[in-house]
C-alpha cells in the first residue's frame, strides 16, 4: 500500500503522531499491545489430572484392596509410588504451560513514540495502530510496523523467519499481498532486533494481530499427543485387569466349590489380584526413563519430559531447522577467487599471506578488514554485521590482524553502504599516500573495475578475464555462496573529488561466503539414515541456499530429493501434501504455519516426528511434534519451554545419541515387563492349578505379597539399567503401533510363567508326599522355589535371542547386586524366627536347598532347550532353501 494511502487509512500525521486522546481511544478499541495466554489451569487441577490414567486408577484400586486386607505397608508403598509419579507429571505439565509466558517476554518493555508532535519514552504495551515509533540499533521492535524513513536499517529476523543474516530494510519497497514474511523489506516485526541503522515507522498491528501473535495462536491450538509409551502402558493396564479379573474369579469359585471357607478364598483371590497387577511397573518405567535422562544429560541433552526419551527411540523423521542447528549460524568465507585461480577455505586450514608482498591475496583480505564497520576485541572475538565479521575473521586467518592494519592504514574518509549503492568505500592513508578500499555486490563493483591485480602485477581487465570472472560468479551462485567483490585504487597524496573515488578500480578478488554446516552433521545424518530415521530440513532461508547445505550434509536420497518452498507447499491440498512430503528433503522460505502443517502431514502418514528448532518461529511445531527438540545455546526461552528435550551443545549428533538411548530404554522396559509379568503369571498359575486340582493352597496371602514387594522390585529396577546394545542403531525404528507384547513377548511371558509354575507345583506335590502332614514345610519349599526361579529368570530376561549360557550374567552389575539382595532378604525371612512365624515358613535343611535349586533351574533349562531347537530348525530350513 502506498504510504499516503496508509497514513489516510490509519488517520495519522507522520510528522506529529497521534494525539494522546486519540491514542487512548484506540487503546480501548484494540486492547494493550500484549500477547494473550490461555486461562491458566489451576495447579490443583493439573495435579489431579495425573490420576486420570487408566493404569493409575487400577493401582488406586489395589491400594483400597490392600487397606481392606490390613496390608497397610503394601498400600502405603503403592500410593507413595503413585504420588511421586503424579508430582513428576505435574511439574512437567506446569512448565509446559509457561510457554506462552515466555513468548510474552519477547515484547519490548519500552519504546520511543511520537505523540502530539513530541518524542516520548513509554511502555510498549500502550502502543496502538497508527503510532509513530522510532528505532535505533539494539532496539527490540515493539510492534509490527511499516517503515516511513530508514537509514542503513538492518533487522535480525532469525527468531521469526529463520533467516541467518540480518535483513536490510527499504522503506521504498512495495510488495504483493502474498510476499513471504522474510521478503517484506518495508516492514519490521514485533520481537525482532535492530542490528544497524535508524528508522521511523508507523504501527500497523499490535498484540495478537502481530506476526508473533499469530505464532501465539498456533501455540494455543497445539494439541498434546500421547507418546507411544503412554499408549502401550494404557493398553497393558486394560489387558491385565481383564485377565486378572477372569483368573481371580475362577480361583475364588473353584475354592468355594471345594468347600473352602468363603472369607479365606476371598482373601486369597484379592491377594492374587494385588499380586497379578505389577504395581511396580510405573515406578520402574519412571526409574528407567530417569536413568536415560541422566545418561543423556552427560551427553549434553536435557530431557524436560520423561516419556520423550522413549518417544525418540521410535522416531522415524527428524524435522530440523537449518540455521544454528544444521549450520554454525556463523558466516564464513568459503572461497576466494583471484586472477591466479580459486582458493577453497577448508575448515581447520590456514592460508597465509606475506604482509610485505601485498599481492592479490593480501589486498582481498585487507579490503575485508579495513572496509568494514565490524570491530575485533579480545581474543579473536568480533562484533558487527555477520557478513563483515566473516571478512574480518578471514583476514585474521590469512595473518592480517585488523588492529595492526588500522595502525598503519589510518581511515580518513569513506562512503557508507546502503541498499541503493550496494557497496561501501573507505579511504585509508599510509604515510602521505591515500588508497580507497571498496567492497560490494558484483553487479555494482565489477563494472567500475578497469584493471585486475594478478599476483603483484596490475593488468587490464580484458573481455576474456571478464568472461572468466562471470563464470566464477555463476559457479559460486550455484553453490549458494553470498559473493562480495573486493577492489582498491591508489588516490595519490592529494585526495581527488569523491565522485572519482570509485571509478577505474582495480579488482582483487571475489569472496564467497556461506553459513557452513556443523562438522558433525553429515555423519549424524548418515547414522540416522542407517537407523531408519529420515532427516528433513525446514528453514526460512532461500531455496538455493538450503539446497546447497542439504547437498553438503548428504540430506538428499533417491527416494527424497525434492526442495519445496513454503508457497509451493501451501498451494497443495492436504492429500497432495501427504504424498509430496514423502519425496521432499528440504522445505525453504517457510512460515511458522507451514512448519506446523509439515509436522501434521508427517503425523497423518503415521510417522513419529521429532522437530528441532531454536527460534520463536519453531515453537508451535516443536510443541505439536511427538518430540520437540530445542537448542540450548542459541534457542529462545519460548522454544525451550515448548520442547521435550534441550540440546545444550546445539549438536545435531546429540539427537542421534538420544535416539539410541531411547531405543535402549524401550528395550529395557520390555525386559522388565517380561520379568514382572512372567513372575506374576507363574504365581497366578501356581495358585490356579493347585485350586483346580483340589490341592492345598501352596502359598498364603502374605507370601504372595512378599514376593510382589521384595523379590520383583529390585531385579526389575536393575533390568531398567541394562546397558544399550552396541548394534541398536543398525536396526529400523519399531512400528509406533506395535503393542507391548509384540515380537513374541507374550509367548515368552506365558512360557516362563508356565515353566515356573510347573517347577513350583512339581516340588510342592513331591514335598506333600515326602513330608506328609508338614504343610508349612511344603509351602516353604514351594515359596522358595518360586523366589529362586524368579531371580534366575531375571538374568534370562536380559536376552531375547540368546541364552545366559552364551552371554553370561556379568553384563549388568546392578542386576547381580539386586538378585543377591533379594535372595539374601528371602534367606533372612526363612531363618529369623519372628519373620518365619509371621510368614508361616520353616527353616530349610541342606537336602531341601538341593531340591529347591534343582527345580528352580528347570525354567532356565527349558528355555535353553527351546532356543537351541528353534535355532537348529531355522538353520535346517535355510539350508533347504539353499
Amino acid at each position: 500500500m502506498p504510504i499516503a494511502k496508509l497514513m489516510k487509512e490509519l488517520q495519522v500525521n507522520p510528522q506529529l503522531g497521534l494525539a494522546t486522546q486519540e491514542a487512548e481511544a484506540r487503546l480501548k478499541r484494540f486492547g494493550p499491545n500484549k500477547l494473550e495466554t490461555k486461562p491458566p489451569i489451576a495447579p490443583w487441577r493439573l495435579f489431579l489430572n495425573q490420576f486420570r490414567d487408566f493404569m493409575v486408577l487400577v493401582l488406586l484400586g489395589t491400594v483400597a484392596v490392600s487397606v481392606l486386607l490390613g496390608e497397610y505397608l503394601d498400600a502405603a508403598a503403592i500410593f507413595a509410588i503413585l504420588f511421586l509419579n503424579a508430582v513428576l507429571g505435574f511439574v512437567q505439565e506446569y512448565r509446559a504451560e509457561r510457554s506462552m509466558e515466555m513468548l510474552a517476554r519477547l515484547a519490548a518493555d519500552n519504546c520511543r513514540v511520537l505523540r502530539d508532535g513530541h518524542k516520548h519514552l513509554m511502555s510498549a504495551s500502550l502502543l496502538v495502530p497508527g503510532d509513530i515509533i522510532l528505532l535505533e540499533p539494539g532496539d527490540r521492535v515493539p510492534a509490527d510496523a511499516r517503515l516511513l524513513e530508514a537509514q542503513l536499517l538492518s533487522v535480525d529476523e532469525a527468531s521469526l523467519t529463520g533467516e541467518s543474516l540480518p535483513v536490510s530494510k527499504d522503506e521504498k519497497f512495495l510488495g504483493r499481498e502474498n510476499t513471504p514474511l522474510g521478503d517484506r523489506k518495508n516492514m519490521v516485526f514485533k520481537g525482532t532486533l535492530v542490528t544497524r541503522g535508524f528508522a521511523k515507522a508507523v504501527v500497523t498491528a499490535t498484540g495478537m494481530d502481530t506476526q508473533i501473535g499469530k505464532i501465539a495462536h498456533l501455540l494455543q491450538e497445539g494439541d498434546e499427543i500421547q507418546t507411544p509409551l503412554q499408549r502401550r502402558l494404557q493398553q497393558l493396564g486394560k489387558i491385565l485387569v481383564l485377565a486378572c479379573g477372569a483368573i481371580v474369579a475362577v480361583v475364588f469359585l473353584a475354592g468355594v466349590r471345594q468347600g473352602l471357607p468363603v472369607f479365606k478364598m476371598f482373601m486369597v483371590a484379592v491377594t492374587l489380584a494385588v499380586a497379578a497387577i505389577p504395581e511396580g511397573l510405573p515406578a520402574v518405567v519412571t526409574i528407567a526413563l530417569s536413568v536415560g535422562v541422566q545418561r543423556m544429560s552427560r551427553q549434553n541433552a536435557i530431557i524436560r519430559q520423561l516419556p520423550a526419551v522413549e518417544t525418540l527411540g521410535c522416531a522415524t523423521v527428524i524435522c530440523s531447522d537449518k540455521t544454528g542447528t544444521l549450520t554454525l549460524n556463523q558466516m564464513e568465507v568459503q572461497q576466494l577467487w583471484t586472477a591466479r585461480g580459486l582458493h577453497s577455505m577448508q575448515r581447520g586450514k590456514t592460508l597465509r599471506v606475506d604482509p610485505q608482498l601485498q599481492d592479490d591475496l593480501w589486498y582481498s583480505a585487507a579490503v575485508g578488514a579495513l572496509c568494514t564497520k565490524a570491530e575485533t576485541y579480545g581474543e579473536g572475538e568480533a562484533f558487527g554485521d555477520p557478513t563483515e565479521v566473516a571478512l574480518v575473521r578471514f583476514a585474521e586467518k590469512l595473518g592480517l590482524r585488523q588492529r595492526e592494519l588500522r595502525q598503519v592504514y589510518r581511515e580518513v574518509g569513506g562512503i557508507p553502504f546502503n541498499s541503493e549503492r550496494k557497496r561501501m568505500s573507505v579511504v585509508v592513508r599510509e604515510g602521505r599516500d591515500h588508497t580507497v578500499m571498496v567492497k560490494g555486490a558484483p553487479d555494482v563493483v565489477l563494472p567500475r573495475c578497469t584493471h585486475i591485480l594478478k599476483g603483484t602485477q596490475v593488468v587490464r581487465l580484458t573481455p576474456e578475464l571478464r568472461r572468466e570472472a562471470a563464470a566464477v560468479l555463476e559457479a559460486m551462485a550455484e553453490q549458494a555462496l553470498r559473493v562480495l567483490v573486493a577492489a582498491f585504487k591508489p588516490l595519490g597524496q592529494q585526495l581527488p573529488p569523491q565522485d572519482q573515488w570509485e571509478q577505474g578500480l582495480i579488482l582483487t578478488g571475489f569472496l564467497g561466503m556461506l553459513d557452513p554446516p556443523r562438522p558433525e552433521v553429515p555423519a549424524a545424518v548418515q547414522a540416522a539414515r542407517l537407523g531408519g530415521v529420515r532427516t528433513i530440513m525446514v528453514t526460512g532461508d532461500h531455496k538455493r541456499t538450503a539446497a546447497a547445505i542439504a547437498e553438503q550434509i548428504g540430506l538428499f536420497t533417491p527416494e527424497a530429493n525434492q526442495v519445496l518452498t513454503g508457497a509451493e507447499w501451501e498451494a497443495l491440498t492436504p492429500l497432495q501434501q501427504r504424498e509430496e512430503i514423502k519425496r521432499t528433503a528440504v522445505f525453504a522460505r517457510v512460515a511458522p504455519a507451514h512448519k506446523l502443517s509439515i509436522v501434521r502431514a508427517l503425523q497423518a502418514n503415521g510417522e513419529i516426528v521429532a522437530m528441532t528448532g531454536d527460534g520463536v518461529n519453531d515453537a508451535p511445531a516443536v510443541k505439536e511434534a511427538h518430540i520437540g527438540v530445542a537448542m540450548g545455546l542459541q534457542g529462545t526461552d519460548v522454544t525451550r519451554e515448548a520442547s521435550d528435550m534441550v540440546l545444550m551443545d546445539d549438536n545435531f549428533g546429540t539427537i542421534i545419541k538420544a535416539v539410541r538411548e531411547g531405543r535402549g530404554i524401550y528395550d529395557n522396559i520390555r525386559k522388565f515387563i517380561r520379568y514382572l509379568l512372567g513372575c506374576n503369571v507363574g504365581e497366578v498359575l501356581t495358585m490356579l492349578a493347585a485350586t483346580l486340582l483340589g490341592l492345598p493352597l501352596p502359598l498364603v496371602p502374605l507370601q504372595i505379597l512378599w514376593m510382589n514387594l521384595v523379590t520383583d522390585g529390585l531385579p526389575a529396577i536393575a533390568l531398567g539399567l541394562d546397558p544399550v546394545e552396541r548394534d541398536i542403531m543398525l536396526q529400523k525404528p519399531r512400528d509406533p503401533r506395535e503393542g507391548v507384547f509384540a515380537r513374541g513377548l507374550f509367548r515368552r511371558i506365558l512360557f516362563a510363567g508356565m515353566t515356573i509354575s510347573l517347577a513350583t507345583l512339581a516340588l510342592f506335590l513331591f514335598s506333600l508326599w515326602y513330608y506328609p502332614g508338614q504343610l508349612e514345610r511344603s509351602r516353604t519349599l514351594a515359596f522358595t522355589t518360586l523366589v529362586l526361579a524368579q531371580l534366575i529368570y531375571a538374568f534370562q530376561c536380559r536376552f531375547e535371542r540368546h541364552s545366559i549360557f552364551e552371554r553370561g550374567i556379568w553384563g549388568n552389575f546392578y542386576l547381580v547386586v539386586a538378585v543377591l539382595l533379594s535372595g539374601g532378604a528371602h534367606v533372612l525371612l526363612l531363618y529369623t524366627p519372628f519373620l518365619a512365624r509371621l510368614f508361616q515358613t520353616v527353616p530349610l535343611n541342606f537336602d531341601d536347598w538341593l531340591l529347591v535349586g534343582l527345580f528352580a533351574c528347570f525354567p532356565l533349562f527349558a528355555e535353553t532347550v527351546v532356543l537351541t531347537l528353534r535355532r537348529a530348525v531355522r538353520r535346517h530350513l535355510s539350508l533347504l532353501k539353499v
